[in-house]
């Protein structure tokens, strides 16, 4: 009697984290853990439905779209240099290999980016011929709705309500509705993406687009201005800064996922998926130094749009990628969230709040466009005119209760982060006015801003402490404070400066790594360092004269990273794990500026 075959071993999917990888072009993204599976994709756009969202949904109806090799050894992922392309390798345990490829495309053709909703995949061996099962389940509906599924010759058709998928493949239909395993001896193609037929063959297509992506982005990251070390590092972030503009309206979001947890089990769950103009300040800030000026031109059409729509009144702090003012936060509790810790929440009451820091962040975020003359629509009277609406909302609201810039939910105080930031308005608008040849408007801005600023020195300075606290009058600490130098505030080596740093790093850091704030918060005290403090803590440490141990923590927040070079909101000072949504445009923002104030110039080794 002959034996059974041994049934065919594929193991169960990784567990939950951050070690992803990110893909996109501008329009979308995708989230790709080690194995090659993609555990996180919106659609149409960055804040849409998850058609795939494994990483929120740990049990079996969860979504995601993975080819695996039979009898898995191990993996080895990475980009291809300079490029926003991924490559996975999976090894089976007899040493044969497959590579996924990923990518979504972008490059230029027919005077435009090309930029479709279409996640491209290519599988080949590259040792042996082993076997692959390609397992891809769509939802609808944050996982609610399973599509009706419709087979063409070369094609598969997802058919929901307000979305249908098609996806064009050369490889066996049959074996991919079967979910069964079948011998890779050639390469497959997967184009997953909008209800059309392609114009051409399914392979030459997906070998069309990978060759012209991977070239739009090396021609992109051959143009940024770079620091002489740790290059590699800048450039996975300023590529990542990138991916998560949406060309359309010139939005650019926060994070790409919602509700991953900011600590173990703590309910900070936060959905990060839209347009806050402080971290988009922050963004175009980081790819301004570094040369690229083209986020910067694409934001300022989005941020013309948010002023004018102000009509000089309040300015909420973010706002939904399509310009959208309501973005009600709602829980989905048929998710379990990130490795069960939910809950997972969609849209974000944060855009009820008041954040005065916002009118600074709106006038820094505009204040290039009349400095630099390589932008091909510089800014001018009008745009100065308008900005000045926004000026005037920071005189009166500098000195104000608001929720800061951390969103306090309970709480509202006068922050000294958001007078800080409503002074950095004046200021800017002052010197604004000098290039414009307005003598009375610099006088009338800079006079506020000075104003503001003596108010700001006596009341936020707190002599117990010897540091400036995080609200007028108050007592308690918050790593905010140390944007003062990063807006030209005050002289880095003031000695209040220079005491407000060593206060903080006795209070707020655990060992490299700073917390944001000391006092509890609506959930207790924060328990993960928040990594942009870190990085403003490395910048303080280095304008203050110790560049030493700046670098030293900088080498430790490039450890912190994944294995692709990405960092999420948080990292746990404990266990070094990755916390918060990911990837964060603050953390890759602060790489960007930790290089280009460290690294030794280009003039001291070529």
């Amino acid at each position: 009697m002959t034996a059974a075959a041994p049934a065919p071993h594929f193991g169960p999917p990784a567990p939950a984290s951050l070690a992803l990888a990110v893909i996109g072009n501008c329009a979308f993204s995708a989230l790709v853990d080690m194995r090659g599976r993609i555990v996180w994709c919106c659609l149409p756009r960055f804040d849409g439905d998850p058609v795939f969202n494994a990483l929120l949904d740990p049990s079996e109806q969860a979504s995601a779209f993975a080819i695996e090799i039979e009898n898995f050894s191990h993996a080895h992922q990475f980009y291809d240099p300079n490029t926003a392309v991924l490559r996975t390798h999976l090894f089976d345990g007899s040493g044969q290999a497959i590579e996924i490829t990923d990518f979504a495309p972008r490059f230029y053709s027919r005077s435009r980016f090309f930029k479709p909703m279409t996640l491209v995949r290519r599988v080949r061996p590259i040792k042996g011929a082993p076997r692959i099962r390609v397992l891809l389940d769509v939802r609808f509906d944050w996982g609610r709705s399973t599509p009706t599924v419709t087979q063409g010759s070369n094609h598969l058709r997802f058919v929901g309500d307000a979305l249908t998928l098609r996806l064009n493949t050369d490889a066996p239909l049959s074996h991919l509705l079967a979910k069964r395993p079948f011998l890779l001896t050639r390469e497959y193609n997967f184009l997953l993406g909008s209800d059309e037929s392609l114009a051409e063959g399914i392979a030459d297509t997906a070998r069309l687009f990978e060759q012209e992506t991977l070239t739009y982005w090396r021609k992109w990251s051959q143009r940024l201005h770079l620091p002489l070390e740790w290059q590699e590092a800048v450039i996975r972030a300023a590529i990542t800064l990138k991916l998560s503009l949406f060309e359309d309206t010139g939005a650019i979001v926060a994070a790409m996922t919602t509700s991953i947890p900011e600590a173990p089990n703590s309910g900070r769950t936060w959905d990060y998926r839209f347009c806050w103009l402080r971290d988009a300040f922050f963004v175009v800030r980081a790819l301004n130094s570094l040369s690229e000026v083209g986020t910067m031109e694409d934001y300022l059409r989005w941020l013309g749009n948010v002023v004018v729509q102000a009509k000089g009144g309040h300015i909420q702090p973010l706002f939904g990628i399509g310009l959208e003012l309501e973005l009600p936060e709602a829980v989905h509790g048929h998710l379990a969230g990130y490795r069960g810790m939910g809950p997972v929440r969609v849209g974000n009451q944060a855009q009820e709040h008041f954040q005065h820091d916002v009118y600074g962040n709106v006038v820094l975020g505009a204040a290039q466009a009349f400095h630099d003359h390589r932008l091909l629509h510089r800014a001018g009277i009008a745009e100065f005119e308008r900005l000045e609406a926004v000026g005037e909302q920071a005189i009166r609201c500098y000195d104000q209760p608001d929720a800061g810039m951390w969103e306090l939910r309970t709480r509202a105080r006068v922050h000294t982060s958001s007078a800080l930031m409503c002074w950095a308005a004046c200021d800017r608008l002052g010197k604004i006015a000098v290039v414009l040849k307005q003598p009375e408007r610099a006088v009338y801005w800079h006079g506020h801003a000075q104003l503001m600023r003596e108010r700001i020195l006596r009341e936020a300075w707190n002599e117990e402490r010897q540091a400036f606290a995080e609200s007028f009058g108050g007592r308690d600490l918050d790593a905010s404070v140390l944007l003062m130098i990063e807006v030209g505030f005050i002289e880095p080596k003031d000695p209040r400066f220079v005491a407000t740093v060593d206060t903080l790093e006795k209070y707020l850091c655990d060992g490299p790594y700073m917390r944001r704030y000391e006092a509890p918060d609506d959930f207790g005290r924060p328990e993960t360092a928040f990594n942009i403090c870190t990085f403003w803590r490395i910048d303080a440490l280095a304008r203050i004269g110790r560049k030493a141990e700046a670098r030293a923590i900088f080498e430790t927040m490039l450890a912190a990273r994944n294995h692709v070079g990405l960092l999420s909101e948080d990292t746990h000072p404990v266990t070094g794990e990755m916390w918060g949504n990911f990837p964060q445009t603050y953390s890759m923002v602060g790489i960007i500026n930790a290089a280009m104030r460290l690294s030794a110039p280009w003039d001291s080794q070529v």
